[in-house]
């Protein structure tokens, strides 16, 4: 599969350019940023916000697939967050249409539930409640998804992405991660996934420890096989573990990141 990798030279993006073509297939990758040292495959420099750059890409090489992890990972104000998400999202799938492409896979957040109360295994049926205007752009993006999910036929699957790093940073991670691996196997299932219409899945690891429920993941395919708990004796507790853990947004969810929307 042919795929047109968003955000390629960020965290997540290189993670991806490597795994996806170890497991087969073939990265375009597009970024603001030129292709990091060893990339040796396509490239463009370009804004996901601009929908002209955006047909320029398509027009130029064969794409079976996008997959969308471009975007600003921290919160802005309300218009830069919209852009960020929304519009770039707006962009690849006009372009999709156009060149007939019926696969895309976002990477939304588990932000797009973080208001939500730590009580319970979160399921992909509860309302969305985002905790910040990254959170809201995230939310739009899925809604604009689901409508061109229903109007072009196009298979669309967000994944609510937890924390992803290397290891798990802190206690509220022991709950949230998604290692390297699974993440390469998230995208991948959900790059070929039989017709999943459209469908939502929480990005975690098989964390002993879970806050969301990998259910709907599995259902498409993604098997996780790592376990934040090997990483428990080596993150200690911290001043603040219990108010990041009140909500599963966790500290995005506090009056700290509090702004005007404009």
């Amino acid at each position: 599969m042919r795929v047109l990798l968003t955000g390629a030279g960020g965290s997540i993006g290189r993670v991806l350019c490597e795994g996806l073509a170890d497991r087969g297939h073939e990265v375009v990758g597009l970024d603001l940023v030129p292709a990091p040292e060893g990339v040796t495959g396509a490239w463009h420099v370009a804004d996901c916000a601009d929908p002209d750059a955006v047909a320029a890409v398509f027009d130029e090489e064969r794409i079976d697939a996008v997959a969308h992890f471009a975007g600003i990972p921290e919160e802005r104000g309300l218009p830069e967050s919209l852009t960020s998400h929304v519009v770039t999202t707006a962009a690849l799938l006009d372009a999709m249409v156009e060149h007939r492409v019926t696969r895309i896979v976002f990477a939304s957040s588990n932000h797009a539930v973080g208001r939500t109360p730590r009580q319970h295994l979160l399921t992909i049926d509860e309302r969305p409640r985002p905790d910040t205007f990254y959170g809201v752009g995230k939310v739009a993006a899925e809604a604009l998804l689901s409508l061109y999910a229903d109007r072009y036929a196009i298979d669309a699957v967000s994944c609510r992405i937890g924390s992803f790093t290397e290891t798990p940073q802190d206690t509220r991670a022991l709950s949230t991660w998604l290692s390297p691996d699974d993440c390469v196997r998230m995208v991948e299932a959900a790059l070929t996934a039989p017709a999943p219409g459209y469908a939502v899945l929480y990005g975690i690891s098989a964390n002993t420890r879970a806050w969301w429920d990998l259910e709907p993941g599995r259902r498409l395919g993604y098997q996780p096989l790592d376990d934040a708990e090997q990483y428990a004796a080596s993150v200690p507790a911290a001043e603040g573990d219990q108010d990041a853990a009140a909500h599963v947004g966790g500290a995005f969810a506090g009056r700290s990141v509090e702004r005007p929307a404009f």
